[in-house]
């Protein structure tokens, strides 16, 4: 099975939100240096640190951070059946190229 553009997906993230939310999980999971994560996803050092102590702050106010919406599924209880999601699993993901 070819994952390469699933994987690109995750590894060159192209949306904002989803850069974001990559760049601090590599700094609050990975434990990476900010030096490096900033390089890696396109930010200034001074930036990437600007975000993650916003971040932090939100957590600890209990603030849901901005990554993720929610939906109607989130208020079922437990146990109950997710709907069926008809969308194709993995969808062709823009490149630089197109």
């Amino acid at each position: 099975m070819e994952d390469r553009l699933c994987l690109q997906y995750f590894l060159e993230p192209q949306q904002t939100f989803q850069r974001q939310y990559e760049a601090l999980r590599a700094i609050v999971v990975g434990g990476e240096p900010l030096r490096l994560v900033a390089d890696r996803f396109g930010y200034r050092v001074p930036a990437l640190k600007s975000m993650a102590c916003r971040f932090r702050a939100s957590c600890r106010r209990g603030v849901t951070p901005p990554f993720f919406s929610r939906t109607a599924e989130d208020d079922l209880p437990v146990n109950a059946p997710a709907q069926t999601n008809t969308a194709p699993s993995c969808q062709r993901l823009p490149t630089a190229d197109n």
